[in-house]
C-alpha cells in the first residue's frame, strides 16, 4: 500500500501548530504587541477628539477581538480550550465583549496541515502506519482544541474514528494558563478583587487530564459499562491496538447532529432533552462522575436506533461523595423554598463566602431562586417559551457590575454549572417540554445506588 496523498498545504488546514514553548511564547508576545499598539493609537485618536474612553474600552475593539480570537485560534491547546470553559455559563459573570471574545474561541479551532499530521502519526505507530488501513483519510472530520479526529477503515473493514492530538499541547498547557490569565487581568475586564487562582489551577489540572488520551480511553471504557444495554445512549468501543498516549482509537458511530431535531416532532425533541437531563442527574447522584463539557457536538442522535451518541470523554471529573451529598440536600430544601436552608446550602456548596457582605448573599440567593422555579412547577418546563435565561442574564450582569464583588464559587462548582449550564442551553434549543420536578426529586431521597 502505498502512502496516502497529502492535500496541498496551501488549502484551508491552517498553519502547523507552534509545539515549542518559545515559539507559543513568541505567538502570545506577537498578540500582545498587536493589542498594545492598538490600544494606544484608539488612545490617541480618542484623546485628539476630546473622548477619556477607559482601558475596557479600547481593549475590546472589533480589530484586538479578531487579532485575540485569530491567535489562540492557531495556537489550539490549552490557550483555546480555556476560552471555551469560560465562554460555557459555569456562573461567572462576564463582560459582554469578553463573553463574545471567548465564545468565538470556543468555535474557532483549526485543524493541523497535513505534513503535520503525518509526523505525528509517524512518531506515534512508526513511519509504515498507512499500511494498517484500507482506507485513512488525511482531512480530519473535527477539529477541536486538544486534538482532531480522522475517519479510517482497517483492512478487516472496521470503520474508525481516530481522534489525534496537537504537537506540543500538553508541555504548553501551564504556560498556555498563565497567558491568558494575564490577558483576562487587564484593567477593567474582571470586577475589582475577583481571585481567578482557584479556577485557573482547577482548568490546568483538568487540561492535563484531558489531554491524557489514555485516562479518556478509561473514561470511555467506565462510561460504556455504566450505560451497557442502554435503550437511551450508545456510545464508541475502544479500538486499543492503536491508542497510544496521544492517539485515540474507537469505532466510528454514525449519528445526525443534535440540531437536526430542531424541526423532529414534539416527543421526539422531549425524549431526547429529557434523556440528557437525566443522565446529568445519574453522573452527579448515581455514577460519581460526570462529563463536564456540554458542547453540542458531543452528542448527536443516531435516528435508526433512535439512541443518543455519546462522543469525547476528556473531560471527565469525579464527583466527590461528599459534594453530590451537599447538592442532594440542596435540591431537597430548594424545591420546597425554605429560605434559610437554602442560604446555609448555597455556603457549603461555595456559593458565596463566610465573608460575603449580606446584600451580596441576598443577590446571589434571588437569583439562584429564580434558577430553581422550572425545577418547583408540577407540569413540563417548556424551555422554548421561557424567558428564564434573559431573566438570569439580566440579574447576572446586575450582580457582576457590582466591582466589590469578588467570590468566586469552588472550581468543582462552576464546572458542574458548566454541564448544567449547556444541558439548558440544549434543551431551549430543542425547545423541549420536560418535567423536571420527578427527575429531580427521584435522586433527593436517600443516596442512589448505581
Amino acid at each position: 500500500m502505498t502512502e496516502p496523498a497529502l492535500p496541498n498545504d496551501n488549502d484551508d488546514s491552517g498553519a502547523n501548530v507552534p509545539t515549542g514553548r518559545t515559539a507559543r511564547l513568541l505567538r502570545f508576545g506577537g498578540m500582545a504587541s498587536g493589542i498594545a499598539g492598538s490600544v494606544a493609537a484608539g488612545g490617541l485618536r480618542a484623546l485628539a477628539g476630546g473622548k477619556r474612553p477607559g482601558l475596557a474600552q479600547l481593549l475590546m475593539t472589533p480589530a484586538n477581538t479578531l487579532r485575540l480570537t485569530d491567535g489562540l485560534s492557531h495556537l489550539r491547546g490549552a490557550a483555546l480550550k480555556l476560552g471555551q470553559m469560560l465562554s460555557m455559563d459555569t456562573g461567572l459573570v462576564l463582560p459582554d465583549e469578553l463573553t463574545a471574545i471567548l465564545a468565538r474561541m470556543r468555535d474557532d479551532a483549526r485543524h493541523m496541515p497535513p505534513k503535520q499530521l503525518q509526523a505525528v502519526l509517524n512518531a506515534e505507530w512508526g513511519p509504515g502506519w498507512y499500511g494498517r488501513f484500507a482506507r485513512f483519510d488525511v482531512r480530519p472530520f473535527a477539529a477541536a482544541s486538544i486534538g482532531q479526529v480522522h475517519r479510517a477503515v482497517t483492512h478487516d473493514g472496521r470503520d474508525l474514528a481516530i481522534k489525534v492530538q496537537y504537537p506540543g499541547v500538553r508541555a504548553s498547557i501551564d504556560s498556555d494558563v498563565d497567558n491568558v490569565a494575564t490577558l483576562l487581568r487587564l484593567p477593567g475586564l474582571l470586577p475589582r478583587g475577583m481571585d481567578l487562582s482557584p479556577l485557573l489551577a482547577e482548568a490546568k489540572r483538568q487540561l492535563h487530564a484531558e489531554a491524557d488520551y489514555q485516562a479518556e480511553a478509561q473514561h470511555l471504557a467506565r462510561f460504556g459499562a455504566l450505560l451497557n444495554g442502554s435503550d437511551l445512549f450508545v456510545l464508541p468501543t475502544l479500538h486499543g491496538e492503536l491508542c497510544t498516549p496521544h492517539v485515540l482509537a474507537m469505532t466510528y458511530v454514525e449519528g445526525a447532529p443534535l440540531d437536526s431535531l430542531i424541526d423532529a416532532p414534539q416527543a421526539l425533541r422531549d425524549r431526547v432533552a429529557e434523556a440528557l437531563i437525566g443522565l446529568v442527574l445519574r453522573e452527579l447522584f448515581v455514577f460519581g462522575a460526570m462529563q463536564t463539557d456540554p458542547n453540542l457536538a458531543n452528542y448527536r442522535y443516531d435516528p435508526r436506533t433512535g439512541r443518543v451518541v455519546l462522543l469525547d470523554f476528556g473531560a471527565v471529573q469525579s464527583i466527590a461523595t461528599e459534594l453530590a451529598a451537599d447538592f442532594r440536600a440542596l435540591a431537597r430544601v430548594a424545591l420546597d423554598g425554605g429560605g434559610d436552608e437554602t442560604r446555609a446550602a448555597m455556603l457549603r456548596i461555595g456559593y458565596f463566602g463566610p465573608s460575603t457582605a449580606p446584600h451580596h448573599r441576598d443577590l446571589i440567593q434571588s437569583m439562584f431562586n429564580t434558577a430553581m422555579g422550572p425545577l418547583r412547577q408540577d407540569t413540563p418546563f417548556d424551555f422554548g417559551r421561557s424567558d428564564l435565561l434573559e431573566r438570569l442574564r439580566d440579574m447576572g450582569l446586575a450582580i457582576g457590575n457590582d466591582r466589590e464583588l469578588g467570590h468566586v464559587p469552588p472550581a468543582a462548582t462552576l464546572f458542574l454549572h458548566r454541564k448544567i449550564g449547556g444541558m439548558y442551553l440544549m434543551a431551549a434549543r430543542l425547545r423541549a417540554r420536560v418535567a423536571l420536578r420527578p427527575m429531580v426529586e427521584s435522586h433527593c431521597r436517600e443516596p442512589d445506588m448505581p
